[in-house]
């Protein structure tokens, strides 16, 4: 029971982020700026394990490819990409697609790291579509009608969907990346900050071109779901936001992944969409209508299947990936 107590305490803590980035986002913060900070922070906390993971990879060109993949992909492009689609489209929705990621990391780790697929991986691959499918309908398809192209609403739910998928496609081809690392002897602490320094330097030319990360120094907001509380300094609270959706969200999933074999592990996950829905809903006054919980279920229930199946086939490794999928989890 502590293992799945630490999962789930890890949930909350990952479905808490919301609370505060989308207020940022909303007080005009660009998310370049946001996940440029992140990664700045998490570089810092890390930087004890630096030095003696580049003298491992530092001339191995596979590794640093890998690490390109995982930090540059996965932990700078698709954390924008997420970050952006906040914006754009309902939060509880962006979260929900992201349990698509079993099926791209299952799908490249067949193609890659040739490992055998689950027969009936096929099966839930299209239950899965199928619910993503129900959750997006109602947004889509108005806005896929060629009338509606010129309104700006409909280039906005276009453009959240497609920032969506660009994070389900990175982190699940950084999850395989990483697992192929785990397999070539790097550490959770190697994963874990050459993630965040590759991601970091990738961010920062970017940031620094299509933003201005300075413009978080001096600035003050409220949080609201704190009514008329007092207002907060943005760095203070991506500061907060880091440390306790990334740094304690990922600590206690750690703690927890040891004490649990992998497919109680892919089960217990499966709290964080619910949780983030629910504080969503609750908080944030983000609803979902009846089609869209319909399709939250039977997605939800696909991953499950995805990931179980996977673990029953190949538990050691399926353990690795849930291990290296937390890494490349939104910070």
């Amino acid at each position: 029971m502590t293992g799945i107590f630490l999962i789930f305490s890890a949930c909350i803590l990952w479905a808490l982020d919301t609370l505060v980035r989308y207020p940022l986002l909303f007080s005009g913060v660009s998310p370049w700026s946001i996940v440029w900070f992140e990664h700045l922070f998490l570089v810092l906390v890390m930087l004890y394990w630096m030095r003696p993971l580049w003298r491992k990879a530092l001339f191995d060109r596979r590794a640093l490819l890998a690490f390109l993949v995982v930090g540059g992909l996965g932990s700078a492009v698709s954390t924008v990409a997420f970050t952006n689609a906040f914006t754009l489209i309902n939060p509880s929705v962006v979260i929900l697609i992201q349990k698509l990621q079993p099926l791209v990391a299952v799908t490249l780790a067949a193609v890659l790291l040739k490992e055998r697929v689950d027969r009936h991986f096929v099966f839930w691959l299209g239950v899965c579509l199928l619910g993503s499918l129900l959750i997006a309908a109602g947004d889509l398809m108005p806005a896929l009608q060629p009338a509606n192209w010129a309104g700006r609403e409909s280039r906005d739910l276009l453009l959240g969907y497609g920032c969506t998928l660009i994070a389900v496609l990175g982190w699940g081809a950084a999850t395989v990346f990483g697992k192929q690392l785990s397999n070539r002897g790097f550490s959770t602490t190697d994963l874990m900050s050459g993630r965040f320094l590759v991601g970091f330097l990738v961010l920062t030319p970017l940031a620094w071109l299509l933003a201005s990360p300075t413009e978080v120094l001096d600035m003050q907001m409220p949080l609201q779901f704190l009514g008329e509380g007092p207002t907060f300094n943005v760095l203070t609270l991506i500061a907060a936001m880091v440390l306790i959706s990334g740094l304690g969200g990922m600590g206690f999933y750690y703690l927890g992944m040891q004490r649990l074999p992998a497919r109680t592990c892919a089960v217990a996950e499966m709290f964080f969409p619910v949780a983030a829905v629910i504080i969503n809903w609750l908080v944030l006054g983000q609803t979902l209508t009846a089609l869209q919980i319909v399709g939250a279920a039977v997605l939800l229930g696909g991953s499950t299947m995805v990931a179980l199946s996977q673990s029953a086939q190949t538990p050691a490794a399926t353990r690795g990936s849930s291990a290296n999928e937390s890494v490349t989890a939104p910070d």
